[in-house]
């Protein structure tokens, strides 16, 4: 069944993209919970309008999404943790460590848009930023033990 997305879902497409999904995955997960609406030709033509008019406020979200890659693109973030003495981190470090580093840094960068691997150890490690659909950025942080 083809749906129009009205946010972005992770691993299956982001606002306002038609996609081709399973009827039960459609009928019973995204039009339920406001994720997706059928795909009908008046709902083509609704989106197709709106996209029309949203063209220019989506060119300078974009804008801005390049521009603060282009800051957050030197960064190097050390993230300080608890640590045993073999260097294993109790408990890990999350997206939420890392906005919090960021934020100290005056960016301000939702955690839902940072995605790295569960980081159980010290060392240097690598976080991905979905700024937008098609900005993004990687930022290398150290974890350190405090």
């Amino acid at each position: 069944m083809k749906i129009i997305l009205k946010e972005d879902v992770s691993g299956l497409g982001y606002k306002d993209d038609v996609v081709e999904v399973k009827n039960g995955y459609g009928r019973n997960y995204l039009i339920p919970t406001g994720k997706a609406v059928i795909a009908t030709p008046s709902a083509l033509k609704v989106l197709a309008e709106n996209q029309r008019q949203r063209a220019h406020k989506l060119a300078k979200i974009k804008a801005d999404a390049e521009a603060l890659a282009a800051q957050l693109k030197d960064l190097k973030l050390t993230i300080g943790a608890k640590t045993s003495e073999t260097g294993t981190i109790f408990g890990s470090v999350n997206s939420l460590q890392i906005a919090d580093a960021l934020e100290k840094l005056g960016f301000n960068v939702d955690r839902k848009l940072i995605e790295i691997e569960p980081v159980k150890e010290v060392g240097n490690y690598v976080a991905n930023v979905k700024l937008h659909k098609e900005v993004s950025v990687e930022i290398p942080f150290e974890v350190v033990a405090e």
